[in-house]
């Protein structure tokens, strides 16, 4: 390896796996993303062990578990009290460290060791309204709130559409386009080309908050699906229509709309998302060239989880299911650097393994304590336990997956199910009765009762699995290791 590169991180949030036009997706055209993968590595089992934003992040951040992180559920206000980061180790190996977007940290300006942070959160109610402090107001706090009301005026806000962070509504951004959150990250990113060190290399991390609600694209973007026949949710033979029927009214509920043209409305709005995001990646990708910077610049790709999409019923994250654990991993760069580009890698990866790939490709010592891998050298591990507390509608989760398949435990409603992802990678049906599957169903059920043993919560005795537990998002024997 000759010199060391440049690192562009490039984040987005509540993206599936499957939503790019290299992933094969019959609707979704994201022709950046796909010159990036074309000239990469492609990691299509990639995965969010703990699939919402907060747990997500602290795995990113970090290089472990989530049980290493104490996270596993979402809950915001907890302070982050890491003491090795990500930022914070390329740092001490003598990268400049530039956030652009969204951290999710708290306190919100906790800069977890970069350098530097221009901030936007996406609309975060914990941090919003009366009886939040001046200074952990987002209005305040986040930077791109600040920049919009000094453009636009005190009343100018991202919910002027009227539509909610979790909803499934959708509809045009009503400013003009260069107002949009996206294109500011954007914008704010290149603008760090301008006026970085030329000395040093850098570690830009360009976060962008959509294509997580609300669906606000720019009108463009909505022209580009509103007449598309598009490819409808994924059902299966376990879902539970009773539910759907029951909230499917409801704007923000985790089971999404039960009208079919609402369904359909989220589609677009989310697929207009992704494509706008796409176009500003594209933006940032050229700006790369201008200052002759793309030779010499590694870029990774991921989110911090998917979204349900209406699949089997359900709107949002924090389950178990493709739609919401499976993310998009891809790096791209010269060969000097990956050593091998336009190849796949099907390897078992997760959050965890950004942190020690970045210090690989740094030539950063990588802190032993790490649970993650280096993505350059071929990660090896074979399973992944992966999980999500969700105390409030009865669907906390503990799962195991594989590149072949998947066991779930619903450990608040004493469920279980199998899914032969080679045969059924939609998981719409459930085999945890088939007997042809019984064997590795309990090596499965094994393996979790393994990862679970000494849990804070009581799940497993190390051979077995017990019903009946509390679940908590925030754990308090949580290791925080200096490096």
């Amino acid at each position: 390896m000759n010199k060391r590169p440049n690192i562009l991180f490039i984040m987005v949030d509540e993206m599936r796996g499957d939503c790019t036009g290299y992933a094969g997706h019959p609707d979704v055209k994201t022709p950046y993303l796909d010159s990036l993968a074309a000239r990469g590595i492609v990691f299509p089992n990639a995965y969010s062990s703990c699939p919402t934003c907060v747990p997500a992040r602290a795995i990113l951040h970090t290089g472990l578990s989530q049980r290493h992180t104490g996270r596993v559920g979402y809950e915001d206000r907890v302070d982050w009290n890491y003491g090795c980061t990500m930022a914070g180790e390329l740092a001490k190996a003598g990268y400049y460290t530039e956030c652009v977007g969204k951290m999710h940290v708290h306190p919100l300006r906790n800069y977890l060791g970069f350098h530097h942070v221009e901030l936007h959160d996406g609309c975060l109610h914990q941090y919003r309204g009366p009886g939040v402090a001046y200074g952990e107001n987002q209005l305040v706090a986040d930077d791109y709130f600040y920049w919009l009301k000094n453009e636009k005026g005190i009343e100018c806000d991202v919910k002027d559409t009227g539509m909610d962070c979790n909803g499934w509504t959708a509809r045009p951004w009503p400013y003009e386009e260069k107002y949009h959150p996206t294109n500011w990250v954007a914008s704010r990113t290149i603008d760090f080309l301008r006026r970085r060190d030329p000395r040093q290399p850098f570690f830009l991390m360009a976060s962008f908050v959509r294509p997580h609600a609300p669906y606000d694209a720019p009108q463009h973007y909505f022209n580009l699906y509103e007449h598309k026949n598009l490819r409808p949710p994924v059902r299966g033979d376990w879902n539970d229509e009773a539910a759907l029927e029951k909230n499917g009214r409801i704007y923000n509920s985790c089971t999404g709309p039960s009208d079919p043209e609402l369904i359909r409305q989220q589609q677009v709005g989310y697929y207009a998302c992704i494509t706008h995001v796409d176009h500003q990646i594209g933006r940032i990708l050229l700006a790369l060239e201008e200052h002759r910077l793309m030779e010499d610049t590694v870029i990774i790709f991921t989110s911090d989880h998917g979204e349900m999409l209406s699949d089997h019923g359900f709107n949002r994250k924090a389950l178990p299911y493709r739609g919401s654990a499976h993310i998009p991993m891809l790096l791209s760069g010269s060969e000097k650097y990956l050593g091998k580009v336009g190849v796949t890698d099907d390897s078992l990866v997760e959050l965890r393994d950004v942190m020690p790939t970045l210090l690989d490709l740094a030539g950063a010592p990588i802190p032993a304590h790490l649970d993650g891998e280096s993505m350059l050298r071929g990660v090896k591990r074979t399973y992944l336990h992966g999980e999500h507390a969700f105390f409030f509608n009865r669907f906390s989760s503990q799962f195991i997956v594989t590149k072949h398949d998947k066991f779930v435990w619903l450990n608040q409603r004493a469920e279980y199910q199998y899914f032969d992802l080679d045969k059924d990678p939609y998981e719409t049906h459930n085999a945890i009765n088939n007997p042809q599957y019984a064997g590795r169903i309990e090596e499965l059920r094994r393996l979790l009762a393994k990862e679970l043993k000494d849990s804070e919560e009581g799940y497993s005795d190390g051979e077995h699995l017990i019903e009946g537990r509390t679940p908590q998002n925030c754990l308090s024997n949580a290791e925080l290791p200096n490096c």
